[in-house]
């Protein structure tokens, strides 16, 4: 079967066929970021492309946009997704402030910064965000605060605690955080999107994630955007892996 390339925002892209094989719930769709774990722009893109019909958000992480830079932004909106630019800022307050700022002007919905930066810093992340975005006449991007690694075996109460805490108080409008981690962070800031990687179907390899939820345990615990990587962009059919995923987070919203 031929792959089409993706067409502009609002059309159908990916396989012709694509969402008439695997309809997809478009309140599910919502609830979905995609991880473009990849070197090369024009294959995330392509990828992307044929994924669409089941992620409304596309991830640009650490890989990606060292390769392409601002450009892997840029492509992803003109192709109708919302970009979640997952670069988890973490320096000097001033460097993190002038960073955000550069970053707020590419039309991001989500960017991250990490809260073990401290208040001063997370808020200069919000401030600058906010600021590039106004210069840009763009909206201003969620800025997701990460608390703990999925990748990390723990994540203390306290600790988690005080982390939600401090990105409510610094201007953050989300949180990343694992699905076993939400009953605390929920608690300690009520109000933020909260944003779960590490999702795996039942079954899936781990990889390198220590703490991860299937799509359903995730919805369950109170997850607003899955991030989903791996188990769709690895599988043998990314498609009908991208539907199944889908089918449970409709399921778990339903």
């Amino acid at each position: 079967m031929s792959e089409a390339t993706p067409t502009p925002a609002g059309g159908r892209r990916g396989r012709p066929d694509a969402e008439l094989r695997y309809p997809a719930d478009p309140a599910a769709r919502r609830h979905l970021a995609l991880a473009l774990d990849l070197d090369d722009l024009d294959a995330a893109r392509h990828l992307a492309g044929r994924l669409q019909p089941w992620f409304a958000v596309a991830k640009v992480g650490l890989e990606l946009f060292g390769a392409a830079g601002p450009d892997a932004v840029r492509v992803l909106r003109d192709a109708g997704f919302d970009v979640f630019v997952d670069l988890k800022l973490h320096d000097i307050p001033t460097t993190v402030g002038r960073a955000a700022t550069a970053l707020g002007k590419l039309g991001a919905a989500y960017a991250t910064v990490h809260t073990a930066g401290g208040a001063a810093m997370v808020a200069a992340a919000a401030d600058g965000m906010a600021r590039g975005a106004a210069a840009a006449g763009m909206p201003p991007p969620c800025v997701v605060g990460v608390t703990v690694l999925t990748s990390d075996p723990e994540a203390g109460v306290d600790l988690l605690r005080r982390r939600a805490e401090l990105a409510a108080a610094s201007g953050c409008g989300g949180l990343v955080c694992a699905a076993a981690d939400l009953a605390v962070t929920r608690a300690a800031a009520p109000g933020l999107r909260t944003v779960v990687p590490g999702i795996r179907p039942a079954g899936a390899a781990r990889d390198d994630q220590a703490r991860v939820a299937t799509p359903h345990a995730a919805v369950a615990a109170g997850a607003d955007l899955l991030v989903v990587g791996r188990a769709v962009t690895a599988a043998a059919d990314p498609e009908a892996a991208a539907a199944a995923v889908a089918a449970e987070v409709a399921a778990g919203f339903g």
